[in-house]
């Protein structure tokens, strides 16, 4: 993302509360005693970067509010994360590249409108245009006219996407320009959501006031203190919220957010700061949530920097790679909610959905000497100093960063050979990273949009990408991973895109460092409480006492 995106990138720890819940409901943000389904709770939170469209989010924070208040033609199982029908009837093809797609009756949105073929066509129109902005637009890249409606240069030729034809009111189609067995597994990411007439006709209305087709709708939101959202009693979904609500609290410091959970002040934090994980067994006991998650960690780098685009520097990035502990970071601070990465995915894909222990090989092994050797044939550190840049609105990456930086410089034997670079909010962090202003590695997390090994690979590593936001680029990986793409064997895709993969490992275009598992506590108020495989909380499925 669901990312930078989405694909989404992972905020980390989040926010410590700047305001208290409205309307006289106590630190709760509900009344106490309301009958199950009608009460509200809250949980923590940080301000997308972005406003709320579908096809503009790419990040976590967005990413939670769009899958309260969107439902797409798929979703994804929240125990299992295997993609299922939800507005698609069904989704038919003969040969992987051209597609009919049926819709069910009796879809509304919570503005009364049906939802239609139109819908998703003009939806996904909009996301795919050039002259709209969109940070997703590169999802729709595999539709036929792309390159007319988002050409990578000049103007666009086309305003809709050639590709996309409505059938009739429950119908449309979709003509791919290659083979991709697996399109119909990427539909139940946000960007592929479909869109009211009114996010057309009063655009600026919309964004004020997003309006969905999900279980909750949206009641007001105030930039740096809360986002209220409220049941649709009318929802004509099987996954009814089973609470009254949600309130999301803006947080900059998780600490300050797990502090409110311990004094009553808050029902739900979804990440559990570093600094509390030796405590938080004993705090919550069975109220403490560790389950495995779609997030890997790793050092991303600017490539439109020459100094760590030159012949040589895969040997310096390498050798960087060499140089970090990651068992020990991993043990000392992380506390079994990490493990160290060795390879470029997630372990909860498995085996048979592309996951392969120890692709990394030697280069994720912790090993000084070869460390130091590697940095120093591929010409040093540029500048003579990594700045590692991360977003300081939580006590977590400090810790990490610093744990990092003091690996490194203990491998290479130089106290000032690693630094850490903090900037003040994830929403800046964000912001200067789209903006090509990084000069050295910087924190990248990245959360599945999906569990397919595709989505950990192309949106963040083809050229162009959605989410690669270094700018690598090697015609070798785009090859592969479109072969893979149209591969409709799903055992013979797979082993091409670790081919892919096994490029980004040789040239190092980022360093991985750990899986992460979701963490979440939450109050006595509450019961059924999970995180899916995203490691986002199921809040539909959370009731309150």
């Amino acid at each position: 993302m669901r990312g930078v995106t989405h694909a989404r990138w992972a905020a980390g720890a989040l926010p410590v509360a700047v305001a208290l819940a409205v309307a006289g409901c106590g630190g709760n943000g509900s009344s106490s005693g309301g009958a199950v389904g009608t009460a509200v709770l809250s949980s923590s939170w940080g301000d997308p970067q972005n406003p709320l469209e579908p096809s503009n989010t790419n990040e976590v924070q967005g990413g939670k509010v769009l899958d309260m208040i969107f439902r797409g033609l798929k979703k994804y199982d929240p125990k299992t994360g295997k993609a299922t029908d939800m507005l698609a009837q069904s989704i038919d093809t003969p040969d992987s590249q051209n597609f009919t797609v049926r819709i069910k009756n009796g879809w509304t949105f919570s503005n009364g409108e049906k939802v239609t073929a139109r819908s998703f066509v003009d939806a996904w129109n909009y996301g795919a245009s050039l002259k709209n902005n969109q940070r997703n637009a590169y999802f729709f890249g595999y539709i036929q006219g792309y390159d007319k409606v988002h050409p990578a240069g000049g103007s666009q030729s086309a305003d809709t996407l050639s590709g996309l034809k409505v059938v009739d009111d429950h119908t449309f189609t979709v003509k791919l320009d290659q083979k991709f067995s697996s399109f119909p597994d990427t539909l139940g990411y946000a960007a592929f959501a479909p869109l009211p007439r009114a996010f057309f006709t009063d655009h600026a209305a919309w964004l004020k006031k997003p309006v969905g087709n999900g279980p909750y709708t949206i009641e007001s939101y105030t930039r740096g203190s809360q986002m209220a959202l409220k049941k649709w009693d009318a929802y004509p979904g099987p996954d009814k919220a089973q609470n009254g609500g949600v309130t999301l609290r803006v947080y900059t410091d998780s600490n300050t957010a797990y502090t409110d959970l311990m004094a009553g002040n808050l029902d739900l934090v979804d990440d559990i700061p570093a600094a509390q994980l030796r405590n938080v067994k004993g705090d919550l006991g069975d109220r403490y949530i560790n389950t495995p998650a779609g997030i890997i960690q790793t050092l991303a780098f600017p490539y439109y920097d020459p100094r760590w685009n030159k012949p040589g520097s895969e040997k310096v990035r390498t050798g960087l790679s060499m140089a970090i502990n990651r068992r020990q970071i991993t043990d000392t601070i992380f506390r079994q909610t990490r493990t160290p990465a060795t390879d470029w995915t997630s372990p909860v894909l498995g085996p048979d959905g592309g996951f392969r222990a120890g692709l990394c090989g030697t280069a994720c092994d912790y090993n000084p000497t070869e460390a130091k050797r590697l940095v120093k044939e591929g010409g040093g550190l540029p500048g003579g100093q990594v700045k590692i840049t991360y977003n300081a609105d939580t006590g977590s990456h400090k810790e990490w960063i610093d744990a990092v930086c003091n690996s490194i410089n203990n491998a290479l034997g130089n106290d000032r050979a690693c630094v850490g670079n903090p900037v003040g909010t994830f929403a800046d962090f964000r912001n200067q990273i789209g903006q090509h202003r990084m000069s050295g590695p910087f924190r990248a997390g990245w959360q599945m949009d999906y569990p397919l090994i595709q989505n950990f690979l192309q949106p963040l590593y083809y050229t162009n990408a959605s989410s690669n936001d270094g700018k690598w680029s090697n015609k070798d990986f785009d090859r592969l991973v479109d072969q893979a793409n149209a591969e409709t064997d799903q055992a013979k895709a797979i082993a091409t895109f670790q081919k892919a993969e096994g490029i980004v490992r040789d040239n190092m275009a980022a360093i991985p460092l750990w899986y992460q598992n979701g963490s979440a506590g939450y109050s006595e108020r509450l019961s059924h409480v999970a995180l899916n495989p995203f490691s986002v909380p199921v809040y539909n499925e959370i009731r309150v006492s």
